[in-house]
């Protein structure tokens, strides 16, 4: 029962702690320290999860589920479901938080209390993406994200907020919209061929399909989860959606919003439609290794820090949906990794170019130049999470990739030698961002003091993660083994893993 409660409570803090923030709209310091003490509860409450987990040996492998009915008579549950992959994702989400929270604490100063609310708003409905196994809850947490990063785009971003929110809730609501269709007629064919109707996952996994029924609505998932991610084609609305956001919008996007398309594939896409995501792999590894290209040669040309950053992930993404489409342990492992290190990197380097921004007025990288002289401290975090975005051995990102790209060697050499030719792509337009920005000559100059302890309490975590995962990966690829491994089985043999209900 304590972690049925532990599960919600995770799952709903967020949420409540936003709407009370709503009630302070005319304290906004004591609105801002709500916030922040609610993220760092969920966090905490997230923390001790995991310790209860980890002290029960019992529970290593099994998967927490809670099952209450809702709408009985339409098959609707509530039901959660936290495994390895989700326990590791819903920390990102709260860590992400809190630090998104600090990170706005100079920038936000109008409707502050709506700010925060959205912030708390948004974690909730990433945090049950990651916790969703019903289908019907599912697309409800998919849909509640759209609304919050509408707004923290629309009302706080830059000069052209409206567009960005508007082409991306624009790309957001299409893609769900087809999915939703596809959720129905899941739920509808399996309950012509079974008579049982239900929107539970563990329940729809042994829908019996013909091949084209499974395609059209494998299709119908795949492209609201392709245009998430984002995967090329489907990725224009980005780059304006990371360059008119406010710093933690970025960081929100970036860090959480990207990953739950890629978890979805995971956890949704293969096992409901294992015939259909075989068959289509090979198109996922193709856009997969287009994008990583595509993306590292834009960004070459580009001349805002944020965009940049902005195609960058982009590629990073690209080489995780080759290491979906490949689905063996070694690439799903190293995609999971990746998922993690790439919100924290790239969550830093948004971070850092706001604190670029708020300080000249400017992201433009040839304003800048000669930073590692006028503020060393910034320029060696600076440096650590540019080279832990490129793959340093002895960083986190290194590990996600090489599990990848080993794995992709595994499933075909030519598609392992692609990979690593993009990662050198990357490593090509990063180097330059860092001698343009940190050892260049300035084309303006700028009186700008080094980090405050505020933001060192910010990058140092950061950091620390970035070390942690580069230099000891085994605690977290042992949390994922068992839980990768139950996602190739159920998309192979429709296998529901152990649960644990109490």
């Amino acid at each position: 029962m304590i972690l049925k409660i532990l599960l919600s409570a995770i799952l709903f803090v967020p949420l409540l702690g936003g709407v009370f923030v709503l009630f302070l709209w005319n304290r906004p310091l004591v609105g801002r320290i709500v916030a922040l003490g609610t993220a760092l509860t969920d966090l905490f409450l997230i923390l001790t999860l995991m310790m209860l987990i980890f002290l029960s040996g019992s529970m290593a492998g099994a998967m927490i589920f809670v099952d209450i009915a809702w709408i009985p008579q339409f098959g609707i549950g509530y039901r959660l479901a936290m495994d390895g992959i989700s326990l590791c994702l819903i920390f990102l989400a709260a860590f992400l938080s809190v630090l998104s929270i600090l990170v706005s604490w100079q920038e936000i100063r109008e409707r502050m209390a709506l700010f925060h609310f959205f912030i708390l708003a948004m974690q909730t409905g990433v945090t049950g993406v990651f916790l969703a196994a019903d289908l019907f809850l599912f697309y409800l947490f998919w849909e509640l994200q759209l609304i919050p990063m509408f707004f923290l785009i629309g009302i706080w971003g830059h000069e052209n907020r409206v567009y960005a929110a508007l082409k991306f809730v624009v790309f957001g609501i299409f893609g769900s919209l087809l999915m939703l269709l596809a959720i129905i007629g899941l739920y509808l064919h399996h309950g012509s061929a079974t008579g049982v109707y239900s929107f539970s996952l563990f329940t729809l996994l042994n829908t019996p399909m013909s091949m084209t029924v499974q395609l059209w609505l494998y299709a119908a998932f795949l492209l609201s989860f392709a245009i998430r991610i984002p995967v090329f084609p489907l990725h224009t609305w980005l780059p304006d959606a990371h360059t008119e956001a406010p710093t933690a919008g970025s960081v929100l996007l970036a860090g959480l919003l990207l990953k739950t398309g890629a978890y979805a594939l995971l956890r949704f896409g293969f096992p409901l439609f294992p015939d259909a995501s075989g068959f289509l792999s090979p198109v996922l590894i193709v856009l997969g290794l287009f994008g990583l290209f595509y993306a590292s040669w834009i960004a070459l040309a580009q001349k805002d820090i944020k965009r940049l950053v902005a195609y960058s992930s982009i590629g990073h993404m690209g080489l995780i949906v080759v290491g979906i489409g490949i689905f063996n342990a070694l690439t799903l492992s190293g995609v999971v990794v990746q998922m993690i290190n790439h919100g924290i990197t790239t969550s830093a380097l948004f971070i850092m170019a706001g604190m670029l921004q708020q300080r000249a007025g400017t992201r433009q990288i040839a304003d800048f130049g000669g930073l590692w002289k006028k503020m060393p401290v910034y320029s060696a975090f600076f440096l650590l999470f540019a080279m832990a975005s490129v793959g340093l051995p002895g960083l986190n990102n290194f590990v996600g990739e090489i599990l990848i790209l080993v794995g992709a060697f595994k499933h075909n050499p030519w598609v392992g030698f692609l990979g690593f030719a993009g990662i050198v792509f990357i490593l090509v337009y990063m180097l330059k961002l860092v001698q343009d920005l940190l050892f260049g000559e300035p084309s303006k100059e700028f009186d700008m003091a080094d980090i405050t302890p505020r933001e060192a309490a910010i990058l140092i975590p950061l950091a620390m993660i970035v070390f942690y995962i580069g230099l000891h990966p085994a605690w977290v690829l042992g949390i994922l083994e068992i839980p990768v491994q139950n996602i190739i089985d159920q998309a192979i043999n429709t296998v529901i893993p152990e649960m644990i209900t109490q």
